[in-house]
């Protein structure tokens, strides 16, 4: 990662997730009685729950409107979801006021075109390697890992190290926090 990935992470206080993609593999599972099924990663479960402990808000922000997704963001402690949202920017502008960030302040994590309107916008734009050429392109930062295994996981590890949170958060895991 680049100094100035860093620098731009530094300065985040609030991560925002798509979820197709991002937070899952991309696929949309459905069985016969038309009910949807989405595998999430518990390696960014992980992340998420630290970087939150580490004093950075989480929030999702997704075109679509699922059940499992508001499942999913209470299990985690994510109290910023909107769904059912074509135009993401939008969102996000109705949200800054009652956020009291600015958009500099906000990393977005997206991987296909409506996302764009968020990460070009946003201080700092991240993505999956999968993700579509033009996202990729705008993209500060992209994960070595896939939407769905693991890449929100190296979002939340790249904003705490950036702000230094990361070893505090590890100590513990190590032995190493007596």
């Amino acid at each position: 990662m680049t100094e100035q990935t860093l620098a731009l992470a530094r300065r985040i206080k609030l991560l925002l997730l798509d979820v197709d993609g991002v937070l899952t593999d991309g696929r949309l599972y459905f069985d016969n009685n038309g009910n949807e099924m989405k595998a999430f990663s518990t390696l960014d479960g992980h992340g998420i729950k630290t970087l939150q402990k580490s004093g950075v808000r989480v929030g999702i922000i997704t075109g679509r409107t699922s059940e499992l997704v508001a499942r999913r963001a209470r299990d985690l402690g994510i109290g910023l979801l909107v769904q059912g949202r074509e135009d993401k920017w939008q969102a996000l502008q109705e949200l800054l006021p009652e956020l009291q960030l600015a958009p500099q302040d906000i990393a977005y994590m997206g991987d296909d075109w409506p996302d764009l309107s968020v990460m070009t916008r946003v201080g700092l734009a991240l993505t999956v390697p999968n993700a579509h050429s033009a996202v990729a392109e705008r993209a500060h930062w992209v994960s070595h890992n896939a939407g769905g295994e693991g890449a929100v996981r190296d979002a939340c590890d790249l904003i705490m190290q950036a702000q230094e949170t990361y070893a505090t958060a590890l100590a513990p895991y190590l032995g190493q926090d007596d």
